[in-house]
């Protein structure tokens, strides 16, 4: 049969006309496709000694179920899922069933999507413009994305959200602690909230998001109860080191609940603070200086990177100078108290990754 036709098909308003991406999704479809019935034919072989009395073969492929939509970052893709039966006559706990792992048996959107959502929620987009902010990216009538299912799904979160701030924390120990407060604007609220954020390293160097709490501002009080919940939910073994910026508030609270932590400035704040007191022209070289302090391999290395430090920029910079040198101590924490689990070096990415950990936190 011959498919020219002199009909053109119009632009229609509100579309887009994108050819390169009508590629990628019908590429992806197929793919996707073969992935299932590959998934499906692997299973189906594992078992392909599994026989029944008769001899015939006990675990066979079943066909496939009904077309749906799922939804992905290229748009809507139709997918079928492959069935599997155990042809058996068992009991319903020991037959053999397939569940695919590409495509889980209720999904409707891809994990990445899932990911995406809590993001544009958190940024300010409301549940009833989600269709219409994705219209671009998904296409005009994107399914699942109504305001009733952007409803449930911000409840699910919640839920999630609770369910982690009520997790046992006995089992836990943290070697180092990263702390600090991290300023949202969130859903276009017209104060931006503090959120109060600890990260952890575990003894096998594995940082992990241990707590956060969002209040008015970095207060003492405010810290307080997020060390004693944290404590109170089985983190009974203090951290050897906490690393933190000035904020008086977080160490005060810390001394009460942790009092034999020791204390460990924040190097990435303190040489943010130390380059501001110089021009532009100079701050790559300070910014080189300081480094040769922080990255010192003992105590007496660095108070002579100090020294030299002094020397070449007193005289006209003494503000800088004053700046570094009235924390020395503090700074010097993790030189003096050696672990040798963790790198001193970590303490230089300090708290930027802690900001990062927090809009993630924050879709939780």
């Amino acid at each position: 049969m011959n498919d020219d036709t002199t009909i053109t098909p119009l632009h229609q308003p509100g579309s887009t006309l994108d050819p390169l991406t009508e590629i990628a999704r019908e590429g992806a479809r197929q793919m996707l496709a073969a992935a299932l019935k590959a998934e499906a034919a692997n299973f189906v072989a594992r078992f392909a000694d599994e026989r029944l009395p008769d001899g015939r073969q006990r675990v066979v492929h079943h066909g496939t179920g009904p077309e749906r939509t799922i939804q992905t970052g290229i748009g809507p893709l139709a997918v079928r899922r492959h069935k599997v039966r155990d042809r058996a006559a068992v009991e319903a706990e020991k037959r053999i069933r397939f569940t695919s792992n590409i495509l889980p048996r209720w999904a409707r959107r891809s994990r990445s999507l899932d990911a995406l959502l809590p993001v544009l929620y958190l940024r300010g987009v409301s549940m009833g413009d989600f269709r219409e902010a994705l219209t671009a990216l998904l296409g005009p009538d994107a399914p699942n994305l109504s305001p009733g299912v952007i409803s449930r799904l911000t409840a699910g979160w919640q839920q999630d959200y609770d369910r982690w701030q009520r997790r046992d924390l006995s089992a836990r120990r943290y070697v180092y602690i990263w702390a600090d407060g991290v300023y949202l604007q969130a859903r276009m609220e017209p104060q931006a909230e503090c959120m109060l954020v600890v990260l952890g390293a575990t003894p096998e160097g594995k940082k992990e998001l241990v707590g956060f709490q969002v209040g008015a501002r970095e207060s003492a009080q405010s810290w307080r109860e997020l060390l004693v919940d944290l404590k109170a939910r089985g983190l009974a073994v203090p951290p050897e080191l906490a690393v933190g910026d000035g904020a008086l508030g977080f160490w005060k609270a810390m001394d009460e609940v942790f009092p034999g932590t020791r204390h460990q400035r924040c190097w990435f704040h303190k040489m943010a603070n130390v380059l501001n007191c110089f021009p532009k022209s100079m701050q790559p070289a300070v910014n080189a200086d300081l480094r040769e302090i922080s990255h010192a391999a003992t105590r007496a290395s660095a108070l002579a990177a100090i020294e030299i430090f002094k020397e070449k920029y007193a005289a006209k910079y003494q503000r800088g100078v004053s700046c570094l040198t009235k924390d020395n101590e503090a700074l010097l924490a993790a030189i003096i108290h050696q672990v040798q689990i963790l790198a001193v070096g970590w303490l230089i990415l300090g708290l930027d990754e802690v900001s990062a950990q927090a809009d993630a936190a924050s879709g939780l």
